[in-house]
């Protein structure tokens, strides 16, 4: 699978950093306008509407459409994995159904003196089978801009 990474030292403190990442809230601030994010529903792992705290086993549906062009593409999520504790966190998230063939996009985040680093790795395959492996790593092309935006609005809010 192709890999994107992106790391951002934000100059605000751990505990900060954490809950506003773990809030469906966060994704929705952190979505550049270009994307035309419509988050549909969110549910907790034990069945719950709109959780406060995006737990292992909480599920996301959304819809975007980059640009306003074409249909409007579902994106289900399913955070994965969730861990905290003595200056560092992370939760994953995988795509059950969207545009990608595959997506697993690793949240991490870890102190550093007064602020936090904050570190994006996300591990996709695009659709179509060969020719989409052959072209993956193409991707960045989309994927650059949204998450550099991602981490400038993480140090905007947050700092």
């Amino acid at each position: 699978m192709a890999v994107y990474e992106r790391r951002t030292r934000v100059a605000a403190p751990f505990e900060d950093v954490w809950e506003f990442h773990s809030q469906i809230s966060g994704l929705d601030a952190l979505t550049p306008g270009w994307m035309n994010l419509e988050i549909e529903s969110v549910t907790g792992p034990d069945g719950e509407a709109d959780p406060e705290i995006l737990e292992a086993g909480a599920r996301a549906e959304s819809s975007v459409r980059p640009f306003g062009v074409g249909p409007r593409q579902q994106w289900t999520s399913v955070i994965t994995e969730r861990e905290s504790g003595d200056g560092t966190a992370m939760f994953r998230d995988t795509m059950e159904g969207g545009p990608f063939a595959e997506w697993e996009h690793t949240h991490s985040f870890y102190a550093d003196g007064d602020g936090t680093v904050v570190h994006d790795h996300v591990e996709y395959q695009l659709p179509f089978g060969p020719l989409g492996r052959m072209l993956g790593p193409l991707a960045v092309v989309g994927l650059e801009p949204m998450f550099r935006f991602r981490h400038r609005k993480t140090k905007e809010l947050l700092e």
